[in-house]
């Protein structure tokens, strides 16, 4: 029975949603052809999705089984040099596809290539996250997938599902929905049980629900219900709604708003905290940022940290390390990941955001610190 908490789970009123689609769903696997019609499909949703504000970004596989045909790649199992070097020609031709089914609908697609990595270091997180919003502030649908080209460990697992819910807590996604070959998570695999049931909301992704993952499909998809599960909790944890959905269908996202059976993996409550408790607690700061009082004040307030307000810069750091904020007693405020090098945030210190690029010769951020990536600490 669907519980109250999951009926206010909408794809409707989502801001932002992550939709990662695999190989089964984009290839046609008697043709290694993009399946068109079906592409175009996915593209009307996105369109209607963004019509009426919401932000999508698309995490899309199928690069290696494109091409595997036109370099005579034919049989189940490739060597990894193989993998990559059809990855580096397939990729061109899923990015041509989700362009062309975009563009049929008046959206540009963007490609972005990444690996788990660039989600993990903190440089390259701010780095991707801040081209991403970029993106969605342009109207662009950025499409990912990961940098198959270049990945070792992750190749081999094909992993586009962790990589999608990654994406998710990178960009602060309301829900991240995982286009299948199955309509949820069941008790059992149904293909081979039938008396496997249907679970329409799990609250929290415990050892056993983990246990109810099998292994993966036959075909060019190399995901499974485990590697779904792993993405859920990731997702969760970070306060996203996540959903296993039917992807056959045409408009499968429309399907989804109208009511088509799917799982809802329920956000955690404290998911959206998770991040900050780890940025006030787990990292050493390498350096520090003196405010003034007035930009004490608007960081109780909730604010990001401003150049304008900040009076001095301690110690040697680079952009993405975690750094202390304190006031002029030497009292540490909060802590967070700084959106500028040592050398870069002295220059700017006390200065007004619109005077930045004339300073230093480049547009960087308005904040130093962005709300996001700052965490109070508690005071006596």
């Amino acid at each position: 029975m669907l519980s109250a908490p999951a009926m206010s789970i909408d794809l409707r009123t989502a801001r932002r949603v992550v939709v990662k689609i695999g190989s089964a769903l984009v290839v046609d696997e008697r043709t290694t052809a993009p399946r068109e019609a079906w592409l175009a499909g996915v593209a009307a949703d996105v369109a209607a999705m963004r019509a009426r504000g919401t932000e999508v970004i698309l995490v899309s596989s199928g690069a290696i089984a494109l091409a595997r045909r036109a370099l005579g790649l034919t049989r189940k199992k490739l060597r990894l040099e193989e993998k990559q070097a059809a990855a580096a020609v397939g990729q061109i031709r899923l990015a041509g596809a989700w362009a062309a089914a975009l563009s049929g609908v008046g959206l540009n697609a963007a490609q972005l290539l990444l690996t788990l990595e660039d989600s993990e270091d903190r440089r390259r997180y701010l780095n991707a996250r801040a081209t991403l919003g970029t993106l969605l502030s342009l109207g662009c649908i950025p499409v990912i997938n990961e940098n198959d080209t270049v990945a070792t460990t992750e190749i081999r697992f094909g992993d586009n599902d962790r990589l999608a819910a990654r994406v998710a807590e990178m960009v602060e996604a309301d829900a991240l929905v995982l286009l299948s070959d199955i309509d949820g998570l069941y008790t059992a695999d149904p293909r081979r049980d039938p008396q496997a049931a249907h679970l329409p909301v799990v609250e929290h992704v415990t050892e056993e629900i983990m246990a109810m993952g099998g292994e993966p499909p036959p075909g060019y998809s190399s995901g499974g219900m485990r590697t779904k599960l792993i993405a859920a909790r990731i997702a969760t944890g970070a306060g996203c709604a996540m959903a296993i959905a039917l992807g056959k269908q045409d408009r499968p996202l429309a399907a989804m708003e109208a009511g088509a059976r799917c799982t809802w993996f329920l956000p955690e409550p404290a998911g959206r905290s998770a991040r900050k408790r780890w940025i006030a607690g787990s990292l050493a700061p390498l350096g520090a940022l003196v405010v003034d009082d007035g930009a004490a004040r608007a960081l109780a307030r909730g604010s990001s940290l401003l150049p304008a307000g900040v009076r001095a810069v301690e110690g040697e750091f680079r952009r993405g390390d975690p750094v202390s904020v304190k006031d002029a007693a030497g009292h540490e405020l909060a802590r967070g990941l700084s959106a500028y090098d040592s050398a870069d945030a002295a220059k700017i210190a006390g200065h007004r955001s619109d005077a930045l690029e004339e300073i230093l010769g480049w547009r960087g951020r308005d904040e130093i610190i962005h709300r996001d990536d700052l965490v109070l600490l508690a005071t006596s």
